[in-house]
């Protein structure tokens, strides 16, 4: 009943888009009827014309970071270290980071000649605690010397670099600290947010700090036996305010993407209420759950055996999703991070 095979498919590998449009707005917009199983399809520049002045879309404003830094032993080997979350303390500057090699305590990494890392803890799941030691501003060292943690099913070119800094982010990033981006997010264009607010579609954000989490297969045969990965979250009383107000007009609070989604019912699942405030969330969303705030969501394609999947899955039903997915690979619709979009509504 619990088995993660049945939400596998096979996904030949053209359908996985290396690149996203040229225009945000131009991706291709598959629209599933949560209540009659509908399909139709459209371009995701034409949603301004499914919503009304009653709908409210929550946003992730969360900003991705250039997360994995390339940098050399003092012995002149290579070396990796990938950010994960920051876990500073007073006056040290401390990450919690996956390093390729799995370096020893001790082991410095130089990126530059006045930039360091040192390994100061050995955590679980192979991760590593480590102190930066820089000359200067964090954020403009690794914004210098780091890449965009593009997912590993797109085929990184260092060419591209300053290319995946503009589009692998939304055009309201906000909040630092992210390693992967919102994608449901990165189909908006500035040109289209004014579209909608000129037709009084209420808007709000949350801050949801993506993690690698977010790439990981299930990988345990019982997905109820899958220990969820915890993500930090910030949810103002503001956009708590507008979710209450459009549900007293008897309108339609759509989440964009599946974070925006994490945070407003894990938050709810966890105090049986919205609650502002920052935290940490673990919820795992799968079929039988209960949703409390959401009334829609924007999303992307997501990966087979994966817990976004799940997500929608219990939103709209495994058998929907399924057909909708089949129904978009016939129309050519590209998945994953930089691919097409999907609303149920």
């Amino acid at each position: 009943m619990y088995s993660i095979s049945s939400y596998d498919f096979e996904l030949p590998r053209e359908f996985i888009a290396q690149l996203p449009v040229d225009k945000r707005h131009d991706s291709k917009l598959l629209v599933l009827d949560k209540n009659t199983s509908d399909i139709t399809h459209h371009s995701f520049y034409e949603l301004e014309d499914m919503l009304t002045s009653d709908d409210l879309l929550v946003f992730n404003d969360t900003k991705v970071i250039p997360a994995r830094l390339l940098g050399k032993k003092p012995t002149g080997g290579k070396a990796e270290v990938f950010l994960l979350e920051e876990k500073s303390v007073g006056d040290e500057l401390l990450w919690e980071a996956l390093v390729k090699p799995g370096l020893k305590i001790g082991t410095i990494v130089n990126f530059t000649d006045t930039f360091s890392a040192e390994v100061v803890d050995v955590l679980d799941e192979g991760k590593r605690l480590v102190r930066f030691n820089l000359e200067g501003d964090f954020s403009e060292a690794i914004d210098s010397c780091g890449q965009i943690p593009l997912p590993p099913y797109i085929e990184y070119d260092e060419q591209k670099e300053d290319f995946y800094k503009k589009k692998y982010q939304t055009v309201f990033a906000k909040k630092q600290g992210a390693v992967a981006a919102p994608t449901a997010g990165l189909h908006f264009s500035d040109e289209l947010l004014v579209k909608l607010e000129k037709k009084g579609v209420s808007i709000a954000f949350l801050t949801l700090y993506v993690g690698i989490g977010t790439f990981r297969p299930i990988k345990c045969d019982n997905y109820l036996e899958h220990k969820m990965h915890s993500e930090r979250y910030e949810l103002p009383q503001q956009t708590i305010d507008k979710i209450n107000e459009v549900k007293s007009n008897k309108g339609r609070v759509i989440a964009v993407g599946t974070t925006s989604t994490r945070v407003l019912e894990g938050v709810y699942a966890a105090k049986q209420s919205l609650v502002a405030g920052q935290g940490s969330t673990d919820v795992f969303i799968y079929p039988g759950f209960d949703f409390k705030v959401i009334d829609g969501i924007i999303t992307n394609f997501h990966l087979p055996k994966s817990s976004l999947l799940l997500m929608i899955s219990a939103l709209v039903g495994r058998d929907n999703v399924f057909s909708a997915y089949e129904e978009a690979k016939k129309n050519e619709y590209r998945f994953f991070s930089f691919g097409d979009a999907m609303m149920i509504i």
